[in-house]
């Protein structure tokens, strides 16, 4: 396995507002502000990255302000970030709101992240990495090309179906190699996958199931590696050949819920690197990655460095 990472998807600039609890439609709240880079994609290349394994990302933004706060940010954090500027369109911007309770309200604005193009793509980056990683925060038929390459020349294809849309192409599962939904993008690429059988499903009745039934219901959408994150309950993993359960870590203080995912995608694509393919190993890892990351307010700030990584993995008697 290649020893880097490309992710392919958004960057946003998050426009953060904390407050004790989310104001009722018509209701004018008081919070604070403060603004920082984020985005899903730029997320899970910042996560990758603190680990220490080296990653590259390519996405697209506009000739403003928030372009070049992108820029910068990327070199300081040793990403190989290939942007590419749409002058007609700004730069993706998210409005978070979060309350006293760590949970999270969110609003993304695609701008230019809509308009990158499968052309923009660099294939020998593509080609020459140990895993894809993408998401749905960026144009949906260059998402597409990104997987189909990757599986073509027998690069991981990893898919974070994050945010779930009504536009949303259920044939991309078929250049998918692994796919991680948390349990709200689980219910609605059920519902999108099987309208008839399971077009009523919920996150709810995740709980209610059995581990095999869970396992079965993966299965059936043909991907060979499944895995879905159920927030402070870990994750639910199921391959071609077993099913299991991953536990979150135990002993820490939520604070910010936002990026909880994307670290875990970040720190999982890491830990594929780091292991030479160990899925478990790899869940185990991003579990880590996702739960340090809630301990403390923004997105891509609250990655964690090596160090924590390392120092709780001690704590967790975790190796890989």
């Amino acid at each position: 396995m290649s020893s880097s990472i490309v992710v392919i998807g958004s960057y946003v600039q998050d426009l953060t507002f904390r407050l004790p609890e989310f104001p009722k439609p018509g209701q004018t709240l008081i919070g604070n502000f403060q603004t920082g880079p984020g985005g899903k994609g730029s997320n899970q290349a910042v996560a990758a990255a603190r680990t220490g394994v080296k990653t590259r990302f390519i996405g697209a933004v506009g000739n403003d302000a928030f372009a070049k706060v992108a820029r910068d940010f990327h070199e300081s954090e040793g990403i190989d970030s290939h942007l590419f500027e749409k002058p007609e369109h700004a730069t993706g911007t998210a409005g978070i709101l979060v309350n006293d309770h760590g949970e999270n309200e969110i609003v993304v604005a695609l701008g230019a992240n809509g308009r990158l193009s499968a052309e923009d793509l660099p294939e020998t980056l593509i080609s020459n990495a140990g895993i894809v990683v993408t998401q749905l925060e960026s144009n949906l038929e260059s998402t597409h090309h990104a997987l189909q390459f990757a599986k073509t020349n027998g690069v991981l294809a990893l898919l974070n179906p994050a945010p779930m849309r009504d536009d949303f192409p259920v044939e991309m599962l078929n250049s998918v190699d692994i796919l991680i939904p948390n349990e709200t993008e689980f219910s609605q690429l059920l519902n999108t996958r099987f309208p008839e059988t399971h077009g009523t499903f919920d996150e709810t009745a995740i709980n209610e199931m059995q581990p095999q039934a869970l396992h079965e219901l993966c299965r059936s959408f043909k991907v060979p590696t499944f895995i879905i994150t159920l927030g402070s309950k870990g994750c639910f993993v199921s391959t071609e050949e077993s099913f299991y359960f991953v536990d979150p870590i135990t002993n820490i203080t939520v604070v910010d819920t936002t990026g909880a995912g994307d670290a875990f995608v970040g720190g999982f694509a890491s830990g594929m690197i780091q292991t030479g393919g160990d899925i478990r190993k790899a869940v185990g890892y991003g579990a880590i990655v996702g739960g340090l990351s809630v301990t403390r307010s923004g997105t891509a700030p609250a990655m964690p460095q090596k160090q924590e990584i390392l120092a709780q993995m001690e704590v967790s008697g975790f190796s890989i």
